[in-house]
């Protein structure tokens, strides 16, 4: 209990801190120290207490073979990759985000987080705090690349695009293989996921390109909510031999529409996204694709006359090591008779 109340005492003074630049990583000699999203990452040997929050960062612990550094796991949004499911089944696991104070008395000296907004005061319901307030107590922290927010203490309301491409995934795999002691599984990896990715795109390369829109229903109070450019379903989409319909717009990962709008852009391809459960897989979403179908407003679209609007997961759209995974699925979904 003295520690968790020392936790919480330095918590008020860290929060107290804000979200300035992280304090400078103490370290020996035989650190190593990395850059992610614009911070220093210092740890003076791999970490061992590692706490991993959402889907990516779970996926990612487990491909990079550190599942039994794992002190902690979070908020799943759908089933892990088959080849998770036993280290999984063995991990820790929190439903929802814990709190700080939760986090820190599982006493981690890293935090990796598949998404941005778990280190944002603003951003989820459970913030951990800013990197920076996190580093103050000695506790290592990781944001995916492909997300990287413009400033610490930022969310999706801040991604920098630049950093929206699987060269990031590889980058993170690459520089969290160094930290963590794992430097050839992180090559390994790195090599499937090229050789799967490149594979698709050589057998789409001179196929015709459909829109796709990916729409993630009752999001952002309800409305219409699909995914805008600087989401990495973008990016999978275009490895995969299609364009996301809605690209151009860049404010945030997940862009409020109207109907009119949606019925204006008319794409040819509709996913359906589903979302968060440790549970879930894509038959989840098919009440959401039946009532897409059924509205009359959208009966005139390519998409539904041509029965192309699909169960799908947010899962499969988030960067990280489901990369190639996506690539293949999508690959088969726009062009079944050049991807097997």
């Amino acid at each position: 209990m003295a520690v968790v109340r020392v936790f919480a005492a330095v918590l008020s003074l860290s929060l107290l801190a804000g979200c300035g630049p992280a304090a400078e990583a103490r370290s020996g000699p035989g650190a190593t120290t990395v850059k992610n999203c614009g911070i220093d990452v210092t740890v003076d040997g791999p970490p061992q207490r590692v706490f991993a929050a959402y889907q990516p960062a779970i996926e990612m612990a487990h491909a990079l073979g550190i599942s039994d550094r794992l002190v902690g796991t979070a908020y799943l949004d759908a089933e892990v990759l088959p080849e998770y499911a036993g280290a999984q089944a063995k991990a820790k696991y929190f439903k929802n985000l814990p709190s700080r104070e939760e986090l820190l008395s599982l006493e981690p000296d890293f935090v990796l987080s598949g998404f941005n907004d778990v280190f944002s005061a603003a951003g989820s319901d459970a913030s951990f705090g800013s990197r920076k307030s996190l580093a103050d107590l000695g506790v290592r922290t990781w944001i995916f690349s492909p997300l990287c927010p413009t400033a610490d203490g930022k969310g999706d309301e801040a991604i920098d695009p630049s950093t929206v491409s699987m060269d990031n995934v590889y980058a993170d795999l690459r520089e969290l293989g160094r930290l963590f002691g794992v430097e050839k599984r992180a090559e390994e990896v790195i090599a499937d996921q090229q050789r799967r990715i490149a594979a698709v795109e050589a057998a789409v390369r001179d196929a015709p390109r459909p829109t796709v829109a990916i729409v993630r229903p009752g999001l952002e109070g309800g409305g219409m909510t699909v995914s805008g450019g600087p989401d990495f379903g973008t990016v999978l989409i275009r490895q995969a031999g299609g364009v996301n319909a809605f690209a151009d717009l860049t404010t945030k990962r997940n862009v409020q529409i109207s109907v009119e709008e949606f019925i204006k852009r008319d794409p040819d391809y509709v996913l359906i996204s589903g979302c968060c459960d440790a549970s879930l897989t894509p038959a989840a979403a098919k009440p959401d694709v039946d009532e897409l179908l059924a509205n009359p407003a959208f009966a005139n679209l390519t998409a539904v006359r041509e029965k192309h609007v699909i169960p799908w997961l947010f899962a499969n759209h988030s960067a990280g090591v489901r990369g190639a995974h996506t690539t293949e699925n999508l690959g088969r979904i726009l062009h079944p008779d050049l991807v097997r």
